[in-house]
């Protein structure tokens, strides 16, 4: 395969990734997502050893449908948090130890008494 069709076919798996990702965060599909993200990378690696040329505006589409994901993955970290919070699973925000490592507090909180 030339470099050319090789990197078509890099950023052709990217898009499909992208796009099984974007799919995976709307329905919750955590194997889903995790597969994905997996043929992202992959995508992702292949293209740096060969960095397209002349594909600026493909390139810009793709880092933008990238964003917009990032963007639905935090909301979903938002809403586990939250509901994680509310269950009494976690506090909402990480504490650091003195070594500045993030450590989750974690509350216990009994959901019925039988």
């Amino acid at each position: 395969m030339t470099m050319p069709a090789a990197n078509d076919a890099a950023l052709d798996r990217l898009a499909a990734a992208l796009a099984d990702e974007r799919r995976a965060l709307l329905d919750h599909d955590v194997e889903l997502l995790m597969r994905s993200t997996g043929e992202k990378l992959a995508a992702l690696r292949e293209l740096e050893d060969a960095v397209p040329q002349g594909q600026g505006e493909r390139l810009a589409e793709l880092a933008e449908a990238n964003r917009r994901n990032g963007a639905l993955l935090a909301r979903r970290r938002r809403e586990v948090n939250w509901a994680l919070r509310h269950l009494g699973r976690a506090e909402s925000a990480p504490a650091y130890d003195a070594h500045g490592q993030a450590q989750q507090l974690h509350a216990r909180r009994d959901l019925a008494v039988a």
